[in-house]
């Protein structure tokens, strides 16, 4: 009988596997420069894992799955503080009605922020 490979490399996947008992596993290695993932990147990986798995697992054996939802995470945010500043202007809440009437401000503003969370997660997290 032939001797197996104790280590194989499989080049469509670019994985390296190991030889354990008669099977052979994926040596996965985590990055070292593991990048923080927030708010917005963590309710995309949920998203993935029960509605994508196969992307998901895909980003996960590449390595890439926390740069890729670090990266959504930063777009997020980006689009979320545009987002939050333009319905600011176009409605009119500005540091003078803060100055007169903070607490309508207060009531406009967290109305405004919540209507741009819901029109970022609608865009870029559950597309």
């Amino acid at each position: 009988m032939e001797k197996l490979n104790t280590r194989l490399h499989n080049e469509n996947n670019g994985l390296d596997y190991v030889l354990v008992g008669d099977y052979y596993f994926p040596t996965l290695i985590l990055a070292e420069d593991s990048c923080p993932v927030g708010r917005w990147g963590n309710m995309y990986k949920r998203y993935l894992k029960e509605h994508h798995p196969a992307r998901y697992q895909a980003l996960l054996l590449s390595g890439r799955l926390n740069t890729y939802l670090a990266d959504t995470d930063a777009q997020a945010e980006e689009q979320l503080e545009l987002l939050t500043q333009q319905m600011a202007e176009r409605e009119g809440v500005n540091e003078e009605l803060k100055a007169t009437n903070q607490m309508e401000w207060a009531q406009r503003m967290n109305s405004i922020q919540n209507r741009a969370e819901e029109v970022v997660q609608a865009g870029l997290i559950y597309r």
